[in-house]
């Protein structure tokens, strides 16, 4: 297990991420006011449309890097290299339905929106489903090439390669957007982009990995069994589609594009804070892999949990204090007044979610036991109560019903049925893991508390007054954290990349 990957792999997903929010943050105001609020709703809405094709996916992704990650453990090269050309025929089949559902619903986008849209919106609708079917149609097959990677390790080339894209994108969109192509111009990049990031991937894994890919020996019995295995993780995406982009799909039947525009806004919030806690998650399921794979102990899984939900609770709790504090005069400044009801509808949503992404290390780890069928029921659950609060809700209060009824399905879903589940089930000790998250509390809200007095006597709306309030939360949040909250592994984790700077510059 290269530990230094594992580290690596981490630290650029969090400069790729910091990249990739700074960018966005300073572009998104401009794409927005380029764009206006109806073609923005429209680009939103067509994404979210298409986005559920992604499905077809059927959960061979995570198959991949289970699979792939267990033959390398097992030193089985031979399974391994028949594993990739099953994977390539699947997916290209996979890829050619795409493109015939694809093509079906590009047929239907006017019965679908005709009673909010108008005429040429449903046109360049239909221009945008096409672009986006033929990215997500050749991203399928592809895409294998970028599981490999993850399952060989090789996180500081793949991370690499996405901080390259992140600089890149807006270098071609602006111009683009300046130009008059709008959202038609920006789907066309993000298209070339990720072809030519995918095909950078093949190359990699060809050539420097030297993986080799054999299609004498079609496995059926072995495609049965990551069948068996990607069942329920299939039935996840779907659930996570329908959580995270019906309530778009349903303001667009119901309120129309400028609607979908404003909980968009939120949603792109509610995503970069999602991004944070899968940066240092997304890279351990080899690890957890080869854990089960050479039966390791429930205490060292169960150490493992609790040791990166503290890490990610620590960021978590940090940008979540941050948001609520200064969110608000945020999104009006970014985004403008018009969009203000987002920052409600983004409290409503990151405030739960914040539970499943601390604990989302154990998707990993029922993946790797093959043991996701309780998550997945579970997550239908979350789904139907979803679906069934935000439609009427979404009449009603428009944006903010449609948060109100995907924060109840999480609570009830991704809150209490799993922590149920971890606990009985697959033996995590959670009320150990509560205990701690609780003490790590204390400072956290403390420091809300009295930045939220703080700030209360300073007056002002612009840009310098939120990052004076921020940084008066950032002065509090950080020693009492450190002082109160961390234990001596975690200020290591965070002060030893501190000393290898100093030491380099002395």
């Amino acid at each position: 297990m290269n530990k230094n990957q594992l580290k690596a792999g981490a630290i650029l997903s969090y400069i790729s991420l910091f990249l990739s929010t700074i960018i966005s943050l300073l572009y998104t105001p401009f794409m927005l006011r380029i764009m206006g609020q109806s073609e923005f709703g429209l680009y939103s809405l067509t994404s979210s449309v298409v986005g559920y094709l992604t499905i077809l996916d059927f959960g061979f992704g995570n198959a991949i890097v289970r699979y792939t990650a267990k033959y390398r453990a097992l030193n089985e090269k031979e399974k391994e290299y028949n594993l990739n050309g099953m994977f390539i025929i699947v997916y290209t089949i996979i890829g050619i339905i795409t493109a015939i559902a694809g093509f079906i619903l590009y047929l239907n986008i006017g019965n679908m929106f005709s009673a909010k849209m108008t005429p040429s919106e449903i046109e360049k609708a239909k221009v945008l489903t096409l672009l986006l079917i033929l990215n997500l149609a050749v991203s399928f097959p592809l895409g294998i090439f970028s599981s490999i990677i993850t399952a060989y390790e090789k996180f500081v080339f793949s991370k690499i390669i996405n901080i390259i894209r992140i600089l890149i994108n807006p270098c071609i969109m602006i111009p683009l957007l300046m130009l008059g192509y709008k959202s038609i111009g920006m789907v066309v990049v993000t298209t070339v982009l990720n072809i030519t990031c995918l095909l950078i991937n093949m190359w990699y894994c060809l050539k420097k990995l030297k993986v080799k890919v054999y299609f004498k020996n079609f496995d059926f019995s072995l495609l049965r069994e990551i069948i068996g295995y990607s069942f329920y993780i299939f039935l996840n995406i779907i659930v996570d589609k329908i959580n995270w982009s019906a309530d778009q799909v349903i303001l667009g039947a119901v309120s129309g594009t400028v609607a979908v525009a404003i909980y968009s806004v939120a949603s792109q919030i509610n995503g970069y804070y999602l991004s944070f806690s899968t940066a240092i998650s997304g890279v351990f399921l080899p690890k957890v892999t080869a854990m089960v794979t050479k039966k390791a102990s429930n205490k060292e899984l169960s150490d493992l949990f609790i040791k990166i939900g503290r890490i990610q609770y620590i960021i978590m709790a940090y940008i979540l204090g941050g948001f609520l504090l200064v969110g608000q005069n945020f999104i009006n400044i970014w985004a403008g007044k018009d969009y203000s009801s987002a920052y409600y509808i983004t409290a409503i949503l990151i405030i739960p979610v914040t539970v499943p992404l601390i604990q989302n290390l154990g998707i990993s780890l029922l993946q790797a036991q093959n043991r996701q069928k309780f998550r997945s029921i579970a997550y239908i659950l979350v789904a139907i109560i979803n679906i069934g609060l935000s439609i009427p809700l979404a009449r009603i209060y428009g944006g903010i019903g449609c948060a109100i009824g995907t924060a109840i399905g999480l609570i009830i879903g991704n809150i209490v049925l799993m922590n149920i589940y971890y606990y009985k089930e697959i033996h995590i000790d959670i009320p150990q893991f509560w205990k701690e998250i609780f003490l790590m509390t204390i400072p956290a809200t403390i420091a809300f508390i009295c930045s939220l007095f703080i700030n209360s006597f300073i007056e002002g709306n612009g840009y310098c007054y939120i990052l004076i309030r921020a940084l008066i939360f950032t002065l509090i949040y950080i020693p009492l954290m450190w002082f109160i909250g961390m234990n001596k592994y975690e200020k290591e984790l965070f002060s030893s990349p501190l000393r290898k700077i100093i030491v380099r510059r002395s």
